[in-house]
């Protein structure tokens, strides 16, 4: 993780866990997490797989040019990333994997800025209540900010982050694959690359070991 909004998230939420896969969404204490409240949202687990906003920071709303609250957070992706997202976001609740991601932003007609995404699993009993705890922020001021609002959110590498064990698992977007013919899968296939076992979402791919360089 690169951005301080991130690491401070990250650190809290580690903290908070403890020696358990994932806090309960009811331990989060918004006043112990105030300095980035700005940059922080809360993701609901639907029925419809589209992931509505149960809360969103100021930052966040500014980038989008509007209230997120209770809007799609997998509307805000283009099309293919989005069915890969749908099919993911799960997953972070029901094996407790954080994840760190790499973005791209901009409104139509104006270069992109770079921004990072971070995604942390909440627990509860009822797993329909659990909730993904998020930060989003970028790592300059770009002077559309708060003026017009960014098309879509464009992903360029992802990171399953794995603290406890020596390796990381690095699930970058492949890009390239936007010409491929094939549509977004919704379950795991599984191939050989190179000699290794390789997991494919939708266009984005997890290679097993840690090409640690991605996003460190």
């Amino acid at each position: 993780m690169r951005h301080a909004a991130s690491q401070h998230l990250y650190s809290y939420w580690n903290q908070l866990r403890r020696d358990r896969p994932a806090p309960e969404r009811s331990e989060i204490d918004p006043a112990e997490i105030r300095s980035i409240l700005a940059y922080t949202f809360i993701l609901e687990m639907d029925a419809q797989a589209a992931f509505p906003f149960r809360l969103s920071g100021a930052r966040i709303n500014a980038l989008f040019d509007r209230e997120l609250k209770g809007r799609s957070f997998i509307g805000l992706w283009r099309d293919k990333e989005a069915a890969s997202m749908a099919t993911l976001l799960p997953r972070i609740v029901d094996h407790a994997c954080p994840i760190v991601a790499r973005i791209n932003a901009a409104p139509q007609g104006y270069a992109e800025s770079a921004f990072e995404l971070l995604l942390l699993p909440l627990w509860h009993e009822d797993m329909t209540r659990s909730r993904i705890l998020g930060c989003l922020a970028g790592f300059d001021h770009p002077a559309w900010l708060g003026l017009l609002p960014v098309e879509r959110l464009v992903l360029r590498g992802l990171r399953q982050v794995q603290e406890k064990t020596a390796q990381n698992q690095e699930i970058e977007s492949q890009h390239e694959a936007e010409q491929a013919r094939a549509k977004p899968l919704q379950k795991a296939s599984v191939f050989s690359l190179g000699g290794h076992l390789v997991r494919q979402y939708g266009h984005l791919r997890v290679y097993p070991g840690g090409r640690q360089d991605a996003l460190a």
